[in-house]
């Protein structure tokens, strides 16, 4: 099976941030209106900086024009996942457990869509159960959630 745009990217990024000491968040290929934007998103344990950014930036250039996993005009951009990130892989939830998380649905429940609890457990198929207080929780399912997010996150 032939690696999407995404995957071939993270398995070039992914080792040169370590390298830097960062921690490859998250890789994004996206058009906005006639452009296409690949988003590289790195964090690290006290936060990144835009020296960080830069330093990615250029680390990456080299790589990315010699594997040329793109086949098409793009505009590289470097950033933090920011406070309130987004969580999208399965090591986000592992990171984000027992922190405060929004979590918004595609359909209301009980006239809402979205919720604010402390993250408690993301399973293998994607579920998110998040904790209102001691006794009340709620569980979505992967197919039922539009995101999850971080409320005002820091590590």
């Amino acid at each position: 099976m032939a690696k999407n745009t995404v995957s071939l990217v993270w398995d070039i990024a992914e080792p040169i941030a370590e390298e830097l000491g960062l921690i490859l968040w998250d890789v994004l290929f996206e058009k906005e209106g006639a452009n296409y934007y690949l988003r590289i998103i790195i964090d690290k344990e006290e936060g990144v900086g835009i020296d960080d950014c830069v330093n990615m930036s250029h680390a990456l250039d080299g790589p990315l024009d010699k594997e040329d996993p793109i086949d098409r005009q793009y505009n590289l951009q470097v950033s933090s996942p920011g406070i309130e990130r987004k969580l999208t892989r399965p090591f986000h939830f592992d990171y984000a457990m027992g922190e405060k998380v929004i979590l918004k649905l595609i359909r209301p429940w009980e006239g809402k869509r979205e919720f604010k609890g402390v993250l408690v457990d993301y399973t293998e198929k994607g579920d998110v159960t998040i904790a209102f207080d001691d006794e009340n929780t709620m569980t979505a399912e992967k197919k039922e959630i539009a995101w999850v997010k971080l409320d005002d996150f820091s590590f």
